[in-house]
C-alpha cells in the first residue's frame, strides 16, 4: 500500500487496515515457519506496511493533541 493510499484512509480505516494487515503477517510468518512460502519478501512488505499505517496514525493523533 502506497502512502498516498494511507493518507486518503479515514482513522476508522485506519484502524481496520492496521488489524487486517496484522492479520496477514502474523499467518505469512506462521505459514513460513512451518514451510517456506513462494514469496518471502511478502512479509518484509506487509511488515512495513503496518508500520507505514501505525506512523500515519499516530502523526493524526498527535496532530489532533495539538490542535485542542
Amino acid at each position: 500500500m502506497k502512502q498516498a493510499d494511507i493518507n486518503q484512509l479515514s482513522k476508522a480505516d485506519l484502524i481496520e487496515k492496521i488489524k487486517d494487515e496484522k492479520a496477514t503477517y502474523a499467518k505469512l510468518k506462521l505459514n513460513h515457519s512451518v514451510s517456506a512460502i513462494e514469496n518471502p519478501s511478502k512479509i518484509t512488505h506487509t511488515r512495513k506496511t503496518v508500520a507505514r499505517l501505525n506512523t500515519e496514525l499516530r502523526k493524526r493523533e498527535i496532530a489532533e493533541a495539538n490542535n485542542k
